[in-house]
């Protein structure tokens, strides 16, 4: 047996549930504390091993709908290495978005407040001002700062104080671009996957095959989406769509671009919005809905929001009351007037003349993609769905009366499992005719949910990009690990040995062995 020592002088005989780790092994012992962040392991043969306390991060993700809070954590001397990074606590905050607090913004940072407990009793309070904490916001906070810049302002200075005023290293509160929103959630995806830092027998397989090195990310939110992908075509025809990178040595040409308005709650309130053009009474018949389903909305409100506003219209009523007709095909046909189709000044374009090149390699689809195909059932199968099966699937579930529906899954809210119909064709739709994605390619789709013990989602990317955790220029490696390198020399020996052995033998032969003697 070794002998444990400290590498500090402070000695603590207290023990912590988040413990130490040596080589991926936790291994319980003291706690860490501010004058002790490692400790040295003698072992019996004399070698020594430091063993490295885990480092913490918060990363909020203020989205449209709702905020989720993520804690990561990380071996301190491993940051260089891809896929070491894990994600350790997901809260999901109480109550709407903070976009949702622009009539009472004073509420939107005490919002936070149960999350940041949870995240305090989570990671060793003798670490607390040493782990840093970001909050992103995200589509639903564009939309408020181009409604009410003062209210989104106000939002925001109401969380930086709650967050300045938790234990943490508040390292600031900002409205994220969609192109930031892209970029972060494809290094998440790929970093998780291992594909930045290869080597070995994967490094070789990927210079033997045409396979894509990285995989796209396709992200759909409440009120925004993202394509994001390395395109061996991409042009210099639309620049603005287009990011460098250089991490782990290598360089990566990434095509990305946001679509605000085109989140699956902003095009619902989007088709709504063209369905009002043409109605000439106060009911509508949608055929997004189930059968039997019945919504009022107040028209007032509907063309405040800025994916609405320009199809403003004086109406001679103050509310419209929606009727469910559950009809798939009536729904696609609804959904695909919001994808403009005819103008493209490029070479290939997706939707609304926005430049697109050809569709390259596997694709992850995360966040409101994963969450409405899972409910579906139409993500547990090994291997990925035909797109015609997927298609029938969400058809079938559109037919099913409402009472029918509420009833076999009365454990969801009614707001949530009212449009779950409705959210399923506009999937369809904007892979299909928005990113023009077919029945040959689909099933390069892979709808995710976690990675290991991590939420797909742009969150982990951000982090690891204000941290400088992902180096432009791949770690230099020792040619053997400890472990490879002790097993190769066990190895040796034996065959060593062995040779020795044998050599032996066959020059010194015992006398019952020689020749004509029994």
């Amino acid at each position: 047996m070794g002998v444990l020592h400290w590498s500090s002088t402070e000695e603590s005989n207290d023990i912590h549930p988040h413990s130490c780790q040596a080589d991926g092994l936790r291994v319980p012992g003291p706690r860490c504390t501010e004058a002790n962040t490692h400790w040295v392991w003698f072992g019996a043969s004399g070698g020594v091993v430091t063993l490295f306390c885990p480092q913490y991060g918060i990363v909020l993700d203020a989205g449209s709908s709702h905020t989720n809070l993520y804690v990561y954590e990380w071996p301190a001397e491993k940051e260089n290495d891809t896929g070491v990074v894990k994600q350790v606590e997901v809260c999901k905050v109480e109550g709407p978005g903070i976009s949702g607090y622009s009539h009472a913004t004073e509420e939107a940072g005490p919002s936070l407040a149960q999350c940041l407990q949870q995240a305090k009793e989570v990671i060793p309070s003798a670490q607390h001002k040493e782990t840093p904490v970001y909050l992103g916001a995200t589509a639903g906070m564009r939309l408020l700062r181009l409604q009410n810049k003062s209210a989104a302002d106000k939002v925001l200075s109401s969380v930086e104080n709650t967050l300045r005023l938790a234990p943490f290293n508040f390292q600031g509160a900002r409205i994220i671009t969609g192109q930031e929103e892209g970029a972060y959630g494809w290094i998440t995806i790929n970093y998780l996957l291992g594909n930045f830092k290869q080597s070995g027998w994967k490094k070789l397989l990927h210079s033997l095959t045409s396979l894509s090195e990285t995989s796209g990310a396709l992200d759909l939110g409440g009120a925004s989406t993202q394509i994001t992908f390395v395109s061996k075509d991409l042009s210099l025809e639309s620049p603005e769509n287009q990011l460098y990178f250089r991490l782990y040595g290598k360089d990566y040409q990434v095509y990305t671009h946001s679509f605000l308005c085109y989140g699956k709650d902003q095009a619902l309130q989007q088709k709504l919005a063209r369905d009002l053009q043409t109605v000439e009474s106060s009911s509508l018949l949608d055929p997004c809905f189930h059968q039997g389903y019945q919504r009022t909305i107040n028209i007032s409100d509907f063309f405040k929001n800025p994916c609405t506003s320009d199809k403003k219209k004086e109406l001679p009523f103050r509310q419209l009351y929606i009727e469910g007709e559950g009809d798939y095909q009536k729904c696609r046909e609804n959904i695909q007037t919001l994808f403009n189709k005819t103008h493209c000044p490029y070479s290939s374009c997706s939707f609304n003349g926005i430049y697109l090149p050809p569709l390259q390699g596997d694709f992850g689809a995360f966040s409101a993609f994963y969450f409405v195909m899972n409910f579906l059932n139409l993500t547990s199968e090994p291997h990925p769905l035909a797109l015609n099966k997927v298609t029938s699937t969400i058809e079938s579930f559109c037919a099913r009366p409402w009472q029918e529906v509420k009833t076999a899954y009365h454990h969801i809210k009614e707001k949530y499992l009212s449009e779950y119909c409705f959210s399923g064709a506009y999937i369809l739709s904007l892979l299909e005719n928005g990113y023009e994605f077919t029945e040959e390619n689909w099933q390069m789709i892979h709808f995710l949910g976690k990675i290991g013990s991590s939420d797909a989602g742009w969150t982990l990317g951000y982090m690891l990009n204000l941290t400088n955790m992902i180096p432009a220029e791949e770690p230099a490696e020792p040619p053997l690990s400890h472990g490879s390198y002790v097993g190769l020399m066990v190895l040796c020996s034996l065959v060593l040995v062995s040779v020795l052995l044998f050599a032996w033998l066959l020059f010194h032969k015992p006398k019952c062995l020689q020749k004509g003697i029994v």
